[in-house]
């Protein structure tokens, strides 16, 4: 079910969420918020959500991204669920591309980010499993996973000239963004 989308300025945002339990996530509730949370990402137009931004205190994030993106990357991430992710940053390079987000409607920012990362989680069946992943996927990886933490893209803006509204980006920036 399409559940509204917890905005910047709402104290969940900012939260470090609580981890799963096992027998949490294997349980029809659970089963119930991976709906939501993809109901939710395809109707509001995102590539990856977290629970948070639904309300809900947890630590999950389900990201899908299929074929080339905005940066004549391809990227194939079809729809995985993130539990209890842990990030490790394989390089100090970074890269940067222009964000959005669900949680901050009408605005994009220049965001800098290592460039290749590994997450170790749980998938929706409670099995381990990892990605390594760079460029513009390790992007959108820390973009959501940061939701868990409490952390927005906005926090991570190093140069405040680089904030935009939506259409004044589009307008007088003309690069691409993310969701």
């Amino acid at each position: 079910m399409i559940q509204p989308i917890c905005r910047m300025g709402n104290p969940i945002l900012r939260k470090k969420t609580q981890e799963i339990s096992k027998d949490y996530l294997l349980s029809d509730k659970f089963r119930q918020l991976l709906i939501d949370l993809k109901d939710s990402m395809k109707h509001y137009g995102g590539i990856g959500i977290a629970a948070p931004q639904i309300g809900v205190d947890l630590q999950v994030a389900i990201i899908e991204l299929m074929g080339f993106n905005r940066y004549g990357e391809e990227v194939n991430l079809p729809l995985t669920t993130f539990v209890n992710p842990k990030i490790e940053y394989l390089t100090n390079e970074e890269q940067g591309f222009w964000e959005g987000c669900l949680s901050v409607p009408g605005l994009r920012g220049f965001v800098e980010r290592p460039k290749k990362v590994r997450v170790r989680y749980l998938n929706e069946k409670a099995e381990p499993q990892e990605l390594v992943a760079e460029g513009f996927l390790a992007t959108v990886l820390q973009h959501e996973l940061d939701h868990l933490q409490g952390v927005l893209y906005v926090d991570r803006i190093k140069d405040p000239k680089l904030l935009s509204y939506q259409e004044e980006f589009e307008e007088f920036i003309q690069a691409p963004s993310i969701e």
